[in-house]
């Protein structure tokens, strides 16, 4: 019986199955990939508000305090939204007859609340506390990003899991002082009263500081910060 198969199909075989492996393996890469990109993730994309807030204004140009609006921050789960007081304790005086703030003095006529557009959306297991958070050390920027530089709101991370276990397994790395916790610009803008030449020669050294603060603040060790049932109740 004549024989059906070269010597080279072996070879043309083997190639194939390596090939397989290697596109299969290429595909779940390509997958994860596109699950963390800015297209899943929507990471930098900025967000449309009923409003024209701008942070960039507000916290940078008129450097207010995350705290005047984000009320909670340091007591709540919640960091909290600014109630319409809020806005007209400033807008009943400054561009009280704006036409891009009639929305605002409709809520306050009204008593109606401002659906503002949520920007940093964790899913419903995820269990996330703001003040847990902001009392041991983590600053708005560390998640937040440098929100003073931003017109619009957009996230500047992936907001999954292994984002949040990058500080949750080495804490270290993004802890700073408490009242430095709104400082847009840490550690560049170190207060030279607080922080002087004598004593921080080289400015702000993460590496050193980092772990007298975890000792400071008495941050749960790695092992607990990255249990299951910490983030998922």
């Amino acid at each position: 019986m004549p024989q059906l198969f070269t010597r080279s199909t072996n070879t043309l075989a083997r190639l194939s199955i390596v090939g397989v492996i290697l596109l299969l393996g290429l595909g779940g890469w390509l997958i994860l990939e596109l699950n963390r990109s800015p297209f899943v993730t929507k990471a930098f994309v900025a967000r449309e508000q009923p409003v024209q807030f701008s942070h960039k204004h507000h916290a940078g140009d008129d450097g207010i305090d995350c705290r005047y609006c984000h009320t909670t921050v340091e007591t709540a789960a919640s960091a909290g939204m600014p109630a319409t007081k809020t806005c007209m304790n400033c807008h009943s005086q400054l561009f009280a007859n704006s036409p891009y703030l009639e929305i605002v003095r409709e809520s306050w006529r009204t008593g109606r609340p401002i659906k503002w557009t949520r920007v940093h959306d964790l899913p419903d297991f995820a269990y996330f506390n703001h003040s847990i958070h902001v009392n041991k050390g983590v600053g708005c920027s560390t998640c937040h990003g440098q929100v003073d530089n931003m017109p619009l709101m957009w996230n500047i991370s992936s907001l999954q899991m292994e984002w949040c276990l990058q500080c949750h397994r080495n804490p270290e790395k993004v802890l700073r002082p408490k009242d430095e916790i709104t400082n847009m610009q840490w550690p560049n803008n170190l207060d030279p009263v607080k922080y002087p030449k004598e004593k921080y020669p080289n400015g702000w050294d993460q590496a050193k500081e980092g772990p007298e603060l975890f000792k400071k603040y008495n941050i749960q060790k790695p092992n607990v910060l990255t249990s299951c049932s910490t983030c998922h109740r």
